[in-house]
């Protein structure tokens, strides 16, 4: 500062060198422009754990799988001959009649064995994609069309096996009597067949956790 000469100068400091990313992420410039790669990085994030769904997913539809067979082979083993003359069934007990029912002698068991067996079939295809997904993406179908499939069938296998199992238990309670081997097997299918449905609950929940992840993202 300079007295008498009527001016005042003011030292000046010298101005830090301000890289342009610096000046960029300032506060004062507020929120920078995403980047184009922002998305991308987001998507790659999630499909790293893409992996660890669809191995609890497989893992869940060979359990599927499992349930449904064995439901669908219990009833299967109780298959009686409807050929057999009648004069033989007339001369036979009614205990051994009765033992030697099958299933198909019950409509409400013949609509269980048909959901099962369709949810076999349903479980081995999902299976057979899931593998085909991980080893090579989008195998059989895109991945988007995949995920409302499998959202739309697994709820509907799920539908089908709690109406099926409830049925089987109402006819194993009124209609079945003593400890013939069709009641047995009855009661082996619809354990089985509640087991399925608990495990493709818990599938559908999957599948829309995945469509719902698509379609947020």
């Amino acid at each position: 500062m300079k007295e008498g000469s009527g001016v005042l100068v003011i030292p000046r400091q010298p101005m830090a060198a301000v890289s342009p990313s610096a000046a960029y992420l300032s506060p004062a410039m507020g929120a920078p422009t995403p980047s184009p790669f922002s998305y991308s990085v987001a998507s790659s994030r999630w499909s790293s754990s893409r992996p660890s769904i669809h191995i609890l997913s497989l893992f869940l539809r060979a359990m599927v799988l499992v349930f449904s067979f064995a439901s669908s082979l219990a009833l299967a083993t109780t298959m009686s001959d409807n050929n057999q003359p009648e004069a033989a069934a007339t001369t036979s007990d009614n205990d051994q009649l009765k033992d030697k029912q099958g299933f198909q002698d019950y409509t409400e068991l013949i609509y269980s064995f048909v959901v099962t067996t369709l949810v076999f079939v349903y479980s081995a295809y999902q299976l057979f994609k899931g593998i085909g997904d991980i080893s090579c993406r989008g195998f059989l179908i895109s991945d988007k069309i995949s995920d409302y499939i499998s959202f739309v069938l697994d709820q509907l296998a799920v539908y089908l096996l709690v109406s099926s199992s409830s049925v089987t238990a109402v006819t194993i309670h009124q209609q079945l009597e003593g400890n013939t081997s069709l009641t047995k097997a009855a009661i082996v299918s619809v354990s089985m067949s509640v087991t399925a449905f608990f495990t493709t609950a818990v599938c559908a929940i999957l599948s829309g956790y995945k469509l719902s992840k698509r379609i947020i993202w």
